[in-house]
């Protein structure tokens, strides 16, 4: 009987201040209720729902008609000014435009003098493996074509 006690009263209806002094179980120990109670819950969740979406769908009403407003108002304005505006405009963005570029190309030029720096102190920095691989070959090559050359200048003295 204790366990059939403990497992009627479920989720909701444990124990602390909203236990059941009747010794019932959670809710008085009516089945009815436990049913209903998950329902009214439902409501109340869905109640809230609703009135938190019809709010946001006020709300966003509200800022589309003051959008629709502040650019019926500002519609002669801009085509008043539209000689001066748009020349400014075009010019503040190849103004930022070479701002960001400028930034940036200084931060790769401070990033490649890092790297240079820590390879040059021997730091071995990413990548300085492959640099070396690379010039090795380089210097492989090259020593490879100057002796091609060298045998075609004797080649062709001792002709």
């Amino acid at each position: 009987m204790a366990a059939e006690h403990h497992r009627d009263r479920g989720v909701l209806g444990g124990g602390g201040a909203f236990a059941d002094r009747s010794g019932q179980g959670g809710y008085g120990g009516d089945h009815h209720d436990q049913q209903k109670q998950p329902a009214m819950m439902c409501a109340l969740k869905a109640a809230t729902a609703a009135t938190a979406a019809g709010s946001l769908l006020v709300l966003s009403g509200l800022i589309l008609a003051g959008t629709v407003i502040a650019l019926t108002v500002a519609t002669p304005v801009l085509v008043i000014f539209s000689p001066v505006l748009v020349p400014a405009a075009i010019a503040l963005a190849l103004m930022s435009a070479g701002f960001v570029t400028s930034g940036g190309l200084g931060v790769a030029a401070l990033s490649v003098f890092s790297w240079m720096y820590k390879y040059l102190t021997g730091k071995h920095p990413p990548g300085a493996d492959q640099l070396d691989h690379a010039k090795a070959r380089l210097a492989t090559k090259a020593r490879d074509i100057k002796d091609a050359a060298q045998t075609r200048i004797d080649q062709a003295q001792g002709a």
